[in-house]
């Protein structure tokens, strides 16, 4: 009996041994992991947060570095290694709309970045927000860092509603679509949506886009969003994104990859707007324009209208190195579906089209490039949106604002589920 007693602790000692080493192998495997996955962090940081000359404590909490201009991300791509610098477009789009003519609603004071209250980049420097691991850790995946979801861009020539749908993605815009475009300008009004899940975003842009809606797409895109999960909190920001094939192994927003050379030393892409529109309040806008150098063939964009702010070359792509088939402004949120219901992500300023000026945001002055190089009215403007009942859009035109359209929703109501 004894002898029995005795079998069973040992082999019970035996059998918590295994366990134990077992138990030591997993969280071995798992400390692995873990390790493996901060060395990934630590050094895509390193490659992302360039040594800077100076650095600006923004009064948000953001870090802006000011970094020389030849040590910016864009000089990691291979095809970059002996680039010289563009500094300066070789041409300007003529016929830019005259702001002046804008006497309805008096210009509000101009529009700027919540870091200059506490200091300015200097020359020969470009400012870039500091990524820090929270930002990196909050995305799926270090490679998916600062990227956009697959099939995130308004079709509105597709007909199959699922399509629509199928990535969550909803939007209200305006598009023009049939002819060879070399650029795209709008007045963009300025607002702080609320965002329901920190997983869902709402931004305002233009889309400038070449190729099918299949694995080839081609996008430039400038404008201004909110997105917790891409910067950790809900501050209205200044944001471009690209891609060459429809945002599968190309692009990012920014400056989080490379690709974007910036020239400029007074705006970071990223970083706060500031002031933003209030409801039946004073109201704020954004002018954005991005056009092709006839020249040298770079896609430049300029913000306002003093800060031509940098370029995407033309070897990053395939249809937009010759011209964009399509051109679209507007709005766009994530619907995720929070407990089965539409999200209440806000679109604009969270209020639908009909309310008009300084109740629903707008687009105004929307104009194209064509291949003289010419800004002009959009001829055909068309508008898209998947579900009006969430968020719509109502193009307009007079004299003032030329081509406009009021556009956006609260998502969920009696009328959205």
């Amino acid at each position: 009996m004894a002898g029995h007693i005795g079998l069973g602790r040992g082999l019970v000692a035996v059998l918590s041994l295994v366990a134990c080493l077992s138990c030591a192998a997993a969280g071995g495997r798992s400390g692995g992991a873990e390790a493996r996955q901060r060395l990934e962090v630590r050094r895509h940081l390193k490659r992302l947060n360039k040594t800077p000359v100076k650095s600006i404590t923004s009064p948000d909490g953001d870090i802006i570095d000011c970094v020389h201009v030849s040590h910016q991300p864009a000089f990691d791509h291979p095809f970059l290694k002996n680039h010289t610098i563009q500094m300066r477009p070789t041409f300007h789009p003529e016929g830019l709309f005259d702001e002046n003519k804008v006497t309805l609603h008096r210009k509000s004071p101009s529009i700027a970045q919540l870091w200059h209250q506490n200091g300015r980049c200097p020359e020969d420097t470009i400012p870039i927000r500091r990524t820090s691991r929270d930002d990196v850790l909050r995305a799926s995946s270090v490679k998916r860092y600062g990227r956009k979801k697959h099939r995130s861009t308004p079709n509105p020539l597709s007909v199959d509603p699922d399509l629509l749908n199928e990535s969550g993605h909803q939007h209200a815009i305006a598009y023009v679509e049939g002819d060879k475009y070399y650029g795209a300008k709008a007045t963009i009004n300025v607002w702080q949506p609320k965002i329901q899940q920190p997983n869902e975003f709402s931004l305002s842009q233009l889309w400038i886009l070449g190729g099918s809606f299949g694995e080839d797409l081609n996008s430039i895109e400038a404008g201004w969003q909110v997105s917790p999960d891409l910067y950790g909190d809900n501050n209205t920001r200044l944001f471009t994104y690209w891609t060459s094939d429809a945002y599968q192994a190309t692009g990012c927003y920014n400056l989080l990859c490379s690709g974007f050379i910036q020239i400029n030393n007074a705006i970071a892409m990223g970083a706060s707007i500031f002031p933003i529109s209030n409801y039946d309040g004073s109201q704020y806008d954004i002018n954005i324009l991005v056009w092709k150098d006839p020249k040298e063939g770079n896609w430049w964009m300029q913000f306002g209208n003093d800060y031509v702010l940098g370029y995407w070359p033309s070897f990053l792509f395939s249809y937009l190195a010759d011209s964009a088939s399509m051109i679209e402004w507007g709005g766009e949120v994530v619907n995720s579906e929070p407990d089965g219901e539409h999200t209440s992500t806000e679109m604009g300023s969270g209020h639908f089209p009909e309310e008009g000026f300084s109740k629903a945001s707008y687009f105004r002055n929307i104009q194209i490039v064509d291949g003289s190089n010419s800004l002009g009215a959009p001829k055909g403007i068309g508008a898209f949106t998947e579900q009006s009942n969430c968020y719509d859009v109502q193009n307009g035109n007079n004299g003032e604002w030329g081509q406009y359209f009021y556009y956006g929703g609260p998502g969920r109501n009696s009328n959205c589920r």
